[in-house]
């Protein structure tokens, strides 16, 4: 297996404990802005420990900083709906599938910004991937 396709599934998994911590948090009735400030204190003590043992200061163009701004404050609109929809009675087993079509907006904006190619196969996932969700949430 090669290694970009090692990471990615190290990001799968644990991208889905992180989901699943935020299961747990609000089935637990935590308040949302207390359990992102921790949430994001961790991460943000992971990226200066990744700084210092890297030995590398900060660098980021300006352009960079504004997409980065961005990133944070859709990361956070996203969280919050995430824990809403939990809060208000949704299911982790229909609410995180749909959550995870967000790789859809991402392979769209793909083909339109970066001029990826659009394949048949990738075609035909994104449709498989809609249809699994869709009978997910049933």
């Amino acid at each position: 297996m090669n290694t970009p396709i090692t990471f990615a599934l190290i990001s799968l998994v644990a991208g889905g404990l992180m989901a699943f911590c935020w299961q747990i948090a609000s089935s637990n009735g935590v308040y949302t802005p207390s359990f992102m400030l921790v949430d994001t204190l961790v991460f943000g003590l992971v990226a200066i420990a990744l700084h210092l043992v890297q030995r590398h200061t900060f660098t980021l163009p300006p352009r960079m900083i504004l997409v980065a701004s961005f990133g944070g404050l859709f990361g956070a609109l996203s969280f919050v709906a995430l824990m809403l929809a939990m809060s208000l009675g949704g299911e982790g087993s229909i609410i995180f599938p749909i959550k995870s079509l967000s790789v859809v907006v991402v392979v769209l904006l793909s083909f339109v910004i970066f001029r990826e190619p659009v394949t048949i196969n990738k075609l035909l996932g994104l449709g498989f991937a809609s249809t699994a969700v869709v009978l997910l949430s049933r």
